[in-house]
């Protein structure tokens, strides 16, 4: 059985969560995981890293301001603030060459890092699973924004997130969201991103996230190895959105899973680890 640490790094003076396990020889995989209220490692991977660290080296930081990283947000700048943060986590753990794999808003992040060369981050080879594309105000984002605390708040936003409804009808499931979600601080970090000076309310400029904006992602400059997953039923994205930012990038590879929502690593973790492992190997190769 994979042991999972859960450990903590100062990184500028930013107490900084990780989740650890495989070995440390092997290569080092490490993984972004969502921005929904209640993101964080151990509720994005936890049915990724048993299989990922059985052949490589599993490292999950926690994104500043969630999880149980310091609960820091900057309004001046807090993309960059949260790039640099990153970007320092990997250069105090001696991360000097790795795969990364996004979920959402860590794989629309990474893919923003790797198309603005040079790159921040030491990456090998970039897995997005939905990541990238444009972020629509659909009726599903809606739910995600309107999240107010309560465990019926939450359940909306697993029915919203994930194509099957058993994973919001799942009270203990519901209840390890919930925990998250309002750690200290936690709900107040995921809630600033939607608050605009008036100045940019109707305006897709500045630091803010402006949901309907367009993508400006340079997808054409990324020269890494890059694997798309996307799933079919996916409320959070519009249509074909994944094929799109595919056929941007000069080397990537493009996935589509039936029946799976805007979180492809949880609701089909068995086909998302297998297929992972194999690109991972390809790119080893």
């Amino acid at each position: 059985m994979v042991s999972i640490k859960s450990r903590f790094v100062q990184v500028d003076g930013i107490n900084t969560h990780y989740l650890e396990a495989g070995d440390e020889q092997s290569p080092i995989v490490v993984l972004l995981h969502s921005g929904e209220f209640g993101g964080c490692a151990e509720i994005s991977w936890e049915f990724n890293i048993p299989a990922l660290a059985e052949h490589f080296h599993v490292i999950a930081p926690d994104w500043l301001g969630f999880g149980r990283t310091d609960k820091v947000y900057d309004f001046g700048n807090p993309r960059a603030r949260v790039f640099r943060h990153m970007s320092r986590f990997c250069e105090v753990m001696d991360i000097r060459e790795a795969d990364f794999i996004g979920n959402s808003m860590g794989g629309s992040n990474l893919a923003r890092i790797i198309a603005d060369p040079p790159s921040i981050l030491p990456v090998r080879s970039a897995i997005l699973s939905s990541g990238g594309g444009a972020v629509p105000l659909t009726d599903a984002r809606k739910v995600l924004l309107a999240y107010d605390g309560t465990a019926q708040a939450m359940k909306a936003v697993l029915h919203a997130m994930l194509d099957d409804p058993r994973w919001g009808d799942d009270p203990d499931y519901v209840a390890k969201r919930q925990a998250m979600a309002l750690l200290p601080g936690a709900f107040e970090c995921a809630s600033a991103p939607r608050l605009k000076p008036p100045e940019r309310e109707n305006s897709a400029k500045g630091s803010h996230q402006v949901y309907g904006a367009s993508d400006n992602t340079n997808y054409e400059n990324i020269v890494v190895p890059v694997l798309i997953i996307a799933g079919k039923n996916d409320k959070l994205r519009e249509p074909g959105y994944s094929g799109q930012v595919a056929a941007r990038i000069r080397a990537s590879e493009h996935l589509i899973y039936e029946d799976c929502g805007h979180c492809p690593n949880i609701e089909q973790a068995e086909r998302f680890n297998a297929d992972v492992i194999a690109f991972l190997r390809r790119v080893h190769a």
